[in-house]
């Protein structure tokens, strides 16, 4: 596993602030040569502690966004592989592991109806989904 130490952090939460900054903006932001942020976001990508790089709209833009949140439950050993099939899905926004009668929970959008129906139907369909319950999200209170 791949250790994030505070020169990490101070990338990790620079790229909160601003997705695109470059290497060049972040080394002078934080004071380190360009090589060293270059090699240090190298591994945070390559260790999946970056997953990807997104961007994020504003709310009148998302509204028309289609969002769940679904419960998977999985047959015996094979969390992991269902784990890793959700992982390459793009429409998953968060993936979580869980205890209970769910084994994982996740949260989904898309940007239409129809996708939204697309994306569970594949997820139902992985080798290991036993059963599933979705719960839409109908409109943001806070």
């Amino acid at each position: 596993m791949f250790n994030i130490d505070e020169t990490d952090r101070k990338i990790l939460n620079h790229l909160k602030v601003d997705g695109r900054a470059s290497i060049t903006t972040l080394a002078g932001a934080l004071g380190l040569a360009r090589g060293t942020v270059q090699s240090r976001l190298t591994q945070l990508i390559e260790s999946r502690t970056i997953k990807r790089f997104t961007t994020e709209l504003n709310s009148i833009e998302t509204d028309e966004m289609v969002r769940a949140v679904m419960m998977i439950e999985v047959r015996g050993n094979t969390a992991n592989s269902v784990q890793k099939a959700l992982q390459r899905m793009p429409e998953i926004n968060s993936l979580h592991r869980t205890c209970g009668v769910w084994d994982i929970v996740i949260q989904l959008e898309t940007t239409s109806l129809y996708n939204f129906d697309g994306v569970l139907a594949r997820i139902r369909e992985l080798p290991g989904v036993a059963n599933s319950e979705t719960c839409p999200l109908l409109r943001r209170i806070s």
